[in-house]
């Protein structure tokens, strides 16, 4: 049993790190538009009614939007806030917001892309992606509790309980792109 748990674990880490590789080559990419983030835009969806996954519409990912994903299972101090732009299925562009935990350059700590509190960096994941990850953690036995959104199916939040770890992350300001 205690093998599965660190099987579990290390598969959940590896997802992780996929996303963070993922997030660091689609953050690489340039393009000539360049959203503002000081508000939600007149298309912008809707606050979303949550749903749970057998009651959510299935989610078809548009060509190009954008939203924010809070990571972090504490709201009043999430580990990070990004602004995601989404284009063709890639993440475009990934945006901190806020950073409000930063390392200082003579800590002890691995500044790679998941570096945990100090120095916090991820890769971005699309919504399709997000949702990837969570269907990939209930197939390697962890505890996974989604809620969608229940006009268009994006998911809203996803928490992933393996064993002694815990992974949050929550979407908001949903925007489909029209051009």
């Amino acid at each position: 049993m205690e093998k599965l748990a660190v099987e579990a674990v290390v598969r959940l880490g590896v997802i992780v790190g996929g996303l963070a590789l993922m997030a660091l080559v689609g953050g690489c990419s340039s393009h000539a538009e360049t959203p503002t983030w000081n508000g939600a835009s007149a298309s912008a969806s809707p606050a979303p009614k949550p749903v749970s996954a057998d009651k959510a519409p299935v989610f078809a990912e548009p060509f190009q939007y954008s939203y924010t994903l809070t990571r972090g299972c504490d709201a009043k101090a999430p580990l990070g806030r990004y602004n995601v732009v989404v284009k063709s299925g890639d993440v475009e562009s990934a945006k901190r917001l806020g950073s409000s935990t930063v390392a200082s350059p003579s800590a002890n700590v691995d500044l790679g892309p998941a570096a945990g509190q100090d120095g916090e960096e991820i890769d971005v994941p699309t919504l399709a992606e997000l949702m990837t990850m969570a269907r990939t953690a209930i197939d390697d036995g962890a505890a996974v509790k989604s809620t969608y959104d229940a006009v268009n199916g994006h998911p809203i939040s996803v928490v992933i309980k393996a064993d002694d770890s815990k992974e949050c992350f929550a979407v908001s300001d949903y925007d489909v792109w029209n051009s």
